[in-house]
C-alpha cells in the first residue's frame, strides 16, 4: 500500500467512525431531547377539537388543522431550531440561560456583582472572533446595553421569565402526558365507568416517577431511547395505515391554502383552537435546552430523520381518520386511541405511557438543570444539587425541587381533571418560552455574531409574529387553565428577584464596608494581635480586600492563625471552567505575613467540590503558588494594597507540580522527588509536600512551603460568617418589606452555602454581624 492509499484509507476510517459517533448520539437523543414533542399527538387533535370546534359536516376544519400543524413543525422546530437557534451555542451549552451567558460576555452586561477581569482570560470566557458584517450597528448595540442599566435589568428579567416557564412547564408536562396516555383505559376496556379510574393511575404513575428522581436517570437510560423510537414507530406505522384505509388523499392538506380556508371559516373558533395547535411543538425547546449532552449534528439528524416524518405521518392518519367520522361531541371521538385499531389499543397505551413517563422525566431533568443554572448565576435560593451520576455529564436530583414539583403537578392534576385545561396551561407556558428565546435570539445574532442588524429584525418580525399569534390565542383562554402558568411564574419570579436583589445589595455592603489590608497589617501593635498554629480559612464573596465579619472578628478577639486564607468559591457565566484555570491564588501583603487569597471558579453547569479533597486541593494549589511564584517582583517595595493573582489550576491539572500527602502516603525513597518535612512530633499526623527533584527553590520559598505544611498539620480552622439583614432606617416601604421579610426569609429557610455543609462543626467559627442595606 504506497502512502497516498494508506492516507486516504486512514480518512475513510476515521469518516465511518465520526458518523458512527453521530448517529449513536442521535440515537440516544430520541430518549432524552424527543420524549416530550413525540407525545404530542396524544392531545393535539383531542384539544383543538374538543371545545372550539364541536362539529365538521365537511373536511375543511380537518384539513385546516392538519395544515398548520404541518407548517408550524415545519417553520419553528425544523427552521427555527435546527437551522438557526441550535448555532447558537455557549461552548456546547444550550437554553435560555446559554443565550444570556453569551450576551453578558459580549456586552459585559452580567449581573453577577464579584465578576473580575481575570475572568476574561478564561479560555470557555473569550468571545468569538467573528468578523463583522456590521461592526457599527453590533458596538452601537453594545455600548447601548452596556451604558443603560435599564435595559441591562429588563435582559436579566427576559432571561429569568424564560427560566420561570421552563420550570412551569416541567409541573404541567408531566400531568398532561401522563394523564393523555391512560385516558384510553376506557376506550381500551369500552365500558364507561371506566372513566373515574384515569385520574387516580395518573397519579400513581406521577408519584412513582418523581419518587425514583433520587437514583438518577443513568441506570434506566439505556431504556429511554428504545422506548421513544418504538412509540415513533408505533405512530408512524398507525398513520400510514389510516392514511391509506380512511384518506388516501389527505396529503392535499399539506397545502398552506388550508389555512387560509380554516380561518377564513371558523374565524373567531379557529383562531381559539390555535391553542390546542401549539401542543403539537411542546418539547421543541428541548433540542436547545439539552444540547450540552449531545452534539448539534446528532439532534438534527435524529429530529430530520426520524422524529419529524414520524410526527408528520402519525397527525396525517389522525386527520385522515377524523375526516370519514365528524362527530366531535365528546372527547374520546376526537382522541388519539379512537384512531388506532381495536386490537392494538392495549399494547399502543402500554407504549404510549411508558413514551409519556420517558418525556417527563426528560423535562423533570431540565427542570433541575435549569434551577441549578439560575441558582450558580445567584438568582436562585441556595438548594441542595445531588449529581447522581459520576460518569455522565449534567444528572442532577434537586430534592426540594423535586417534592415541591410533584405537588404542584398532582394538584394540577388533580383541580383541572382534563387534557383541554392542562393543554390550555401547558401551551402558554411553551410558547412564552420560544418568545423569549426569539428576543435573545436576535440580540445574539448582532452582539455575538455580528450579523447584520437587518437579519436580526427579519428573525423577530417572522418567528416573533407565528409565535405571538399562538401567544395571544393561548392567552385568550387565560381563565380557562392558561393562568397557572403565570401564576406559578409570577411566584418564581419573585423569589427569583428578591434573592438576587438581597444577594446584590449583601455584596455591596461588604464592598463599603471592607478594610484595607494596610489595616490588617498595622494591627500587630496595636492591639496585641498574636499568630496562633494552623491555617485560618475565611469563606468571604469579596474578591479584593478584608471582609468587614473579619475585621470583626479580630477587634472581639485579636489572634489569628500562622497562615490566613482568603478562600472565596464563585460563579462565572461560562458553562464550565477548565481544571487547570481552576484556582487564582494570590499573596495579601507581603510575603511574609503568609496571608494568601484563593479564588475558586466554577461554571454554571460545573460541579462543586466540598469535601476533603477539596481542602487538599487548595493547600496544594497555594503551594504550587509558592514554588511558581515569579521572583523578578520585589513584592517588599509594592503597596501592600496590590494583590497580583495567578492562574493555578487544580493539583490534577500539575503534572510535575507539588503533591500532598500524609507521612504513609508516599514512598520516602522515591528517587525522582524531593522533600520538605515538618519537625512535627510523631505522635502527631504527619503532612509533607513532594516536590520534583529537578525543582529548584531559594530559601524563602521553602522556608514559606515549610510553614504552610506546619500549619496544615495543626489543622485548619473555618470562619463563616453568620449575617442578619435589615433594610437601613429611612428605606422605602416597598425595600423593608422585600429585604425584613422576603430576603430574610429566604436566607434563614434555604440552606447554608455548600461549602458549609461538610464542614466540622469541632473546626468552624461563624461570626454574627448586621447587615444594614
Amino acid at each position: 500500500m504506497d502512502l497516498e492509499t494508506g492516507v486516504g484509507y486512514q480518512s475513510q476510517v476515521h469518516k465511518k467512525e465520526c458518523w458512527r459517533t453521530i448517529f449513536t448520539l442521535a440515537y440516544q437523543s430520541l430518549g432524552v431531547v424527543y420524549g416530550d414533542l413525540s407525545t404530542s399527538p396524544l392531545y393535539v387533535y383531542k384539544n383543538t377539537f374538543a371545545e372550539d370546534i364541536k362539529h365538521s359536516d365537511t373536511n375543511e376544519e380537518i384539513y385546516g388543522v392538519l395544515s398548520l400543524v404541518f407548517w408550524t413543525l415545519t417553520l419553528v422546530p425544523l427552521l427555527k431550531y435546527v437551522f438557526v437557534v441550535l448555532r447558537a451555542d455557549d461552548n456546547g451549552e444550550g437554553g435560555t440561560f446559554a443565550l444570556y451567558s453569551l450576551l453578558c460576555r459580549h456586552a459585559r452586561v452580567n449581573s453577577l456583582p464579584s465578576c473580575q477581569l481575570a475572568d476574561e482570560d478564561l479560555s470557555s470566557y473569550k468571545t468569538s472572533t467573528i468578523p463583522p458584517a456590521n461592526g457599527g450597528a453590533s458596538s452601537r448595540l453594545k455600548s447601548i446595553l452596556e451604558k443603560h442599566q435599564v435595559l441591562q435589568r429588563f435582559l436579566l428579567l427576559l432571561a429569568l421569565l424564560g427560566a420561570c416557564m421552563v420550570i412551569g412547564d416541567g409541573i404541567l408536562t408531566p400531568a398532561i402526558s401522563v394523564f393523555s396516555a391512560v385516558s384510553g383505559v376506557e376506550l381500551a376496556m369500552e365500558k364507561e365507568h371506566h372513566k373515574y379510574v384515569e385520574v387516580p393511575v395518573a397519579c400513581v404513575i406521577l408519584m412513582a416517577l418523581f419518587a425514583v428522581q433520587h437514583y438518577g436517570t443513568h441506570r434506566l437510560g439505556f431504556l429511554f431511547a428504545p422506548v421513544v423510537l418504538t412509540w415513533l414507530l408505533c405512530i408512524s406505522a398507525i398513520g400510514v395505515y389510516n392514511i391509506f384505509h380512511w384518506d388516501p388523499h389527505v396529503y392535499r392538506a399539506l397545502s398552506p391554502l388550508y389555512i387560509y380556508r380554516f380561518l377564513r371559516k371558523t374565524q373567531r373558533e379557529g383562531w381559539m383552537s390555535l391553542g390546542g395547535i401549539l401542543l403539537c411543538i411542546t418539547g421543541s425547546e428541548a433540542m436547545f435546552a439539552d444540547l450540552g449532552h449531545f452534539s448539534q449534528l446528532s439532534i438534527k439528524v435524529a429530529f430530520t430523520a426520524v422524529v419529524y416524518p414520524a410526527l408528520i405521518l402519525a397527525y396525517m392518519g389522525q386527520a385522515a381518520y377524523l375526516s370519514q367520522h365528524h362527530n366531535f361531541e365528546t372527547d374520546y371521538n376526537v382522541g388519539f386511541y379512537v384512531s388506532v385499531p381495536k386490537k392494538l389499543r392495549w399494547p399502543v397505551m402500554v407504549i404510549a405511557i411508558l413514551a409519556a413517563v420517558v418525556g417527563s422525566q426528560a423535562v423533570i431533568t431540565g427542570t433541575f438543570s435549569i434551577i441549578k443554572q439560575c441558582s450558580a448565576l445567584g438568582c436562585f435560593p441556595r438548594i441542595k444539587i445531588v449529581h447522581t451520576s459520576s460518569k455522565y455529564h449534567g444528572q442532577i436530583y434537586i430534592p426540594e425541587i423535586n417534592w415541591a414539583l410533584m405537588i404542584l403537578c398532582l394538584s394540577v392534576l388533580l383541580g383541572f381533571r382534563d387534557t383541554r385545561r392542562l393543554g390550555n396551561a401547558s401551551g402558554l407556558a411553551v410558547i412564552t418560552v420560544m418568545l423569549v428565546t426569539t428576543c435573545l435570539m436576535s440580540l445574539v445574532m448582532v452582539v455575538c455574531w455580528r450579523q447584520n442588524i437587518i437579519l436580526a429584525i427579519l428573525f423577530v418580525v417572522f418567528f416573533g409574529a407565528i409565535e405571538a399569534m399562538y401567544f395571544s390565542a393561548s392567552l385568550i383562554k387565560f381563565l380557562e387553565g392558561a393562568w397557572v402558568p403565570v401564576a406559578l411564574s409570577l411566584t418564581f419570579m419573585m423569589v427569583m428577584c428578591i434573592w438576587h436583589y438581597g444577594t446584590v445589595k449583601t455584596y455591596e455592603f461588604d464592598v463599603q464596608n471592607k478594610v484595607s489590608v494596610d489595616w490588617l497589617l498595622g494591627l500587630g501593635p496595636s492591639l496585641g494581635i498574636v499568630r496562633v498554629r494552623g491555617i485560618g480559612l475565611i469563606h468571604t464573596d469579596l474578591v479584593t480586600g478584608i471582609p468587614a465579619i473579619f475585621s470583626h472578628f479580630v477587634t472581639n478577639l485579636p489572634a489569628f492563625h500562622q497562615v490566613l486564607v482568603f478562600l472565596c468559591v464563585k460563579s462565572v457565566p461560562v458553562p464550565h471552567v477548565r481544571h487547570d484555570e481552576r484556582f487564582l491564588v494570590g499573596h495579601i501583603g507581603p510575603r511574609e505575613y503568609r496571608i494568601y487569597r484563593c479564588i475558586v471558579r466554577y461554571g454554571y453547569r460545573d460541579a462543586h467540590k466540598d469535601d476533603l479533597q477539596f481542602e487538599n486541593d487548595l493547600v496544594c494549589s497555594i503551594a504550587e503558588f509558592i514554588r511558581t511564584e515569579v521572583n523578578c517582583v520585589d513584592r517588599s517595595g509594592l503597596s501592600p494594597q496590590s494583590e497580583e493573582m495567578f492562574v493555578v489550576g487544580t493539583p490534577s491539572t500539575h503534572a510535575d507540580g507539588i503533591k500532598v500527602c500524609n507521612e504513609d502516603g508516599m514512598n520516602p525513597d522515591a528517587p525522582s522527588t524531593s522533600e520538605i518535612r515538618s519537625p512535627a512530633a510523631a505522635a502527631r499526623k504527619r503532612v509533607r509536600f513532594v516536590i520534583p527533584e529537578k525543582a529548584e527553590m531559594e530559601k524563602g520559598k521553602k522556608e514559606e512551603l515549610r510553614e504552610l505544611m506546619e500549619a496544615r498539620e495543626a489543622g485548619v480552622a473555618y470562619m463563616l460568617g453568620h449575617s442578619y439583614v435589615r433594610a437601613k432606617q429611612g428605606s422605602s416601604l416597598v425595600k423593608k418589606v422585600v429585604i425584613d421579610f422576603g430576603y430574610d426569609f429566604l436566607r434563614r429557610n434555604c440552606r447554608s452555602p455548600s461549602y458549609a455543609w461538610t464542614l466540622p462543626h469541632a473546626s468552624t467559627l461563624e461570626v454574627g454581624m448586621v447587615y444594614s442595606i
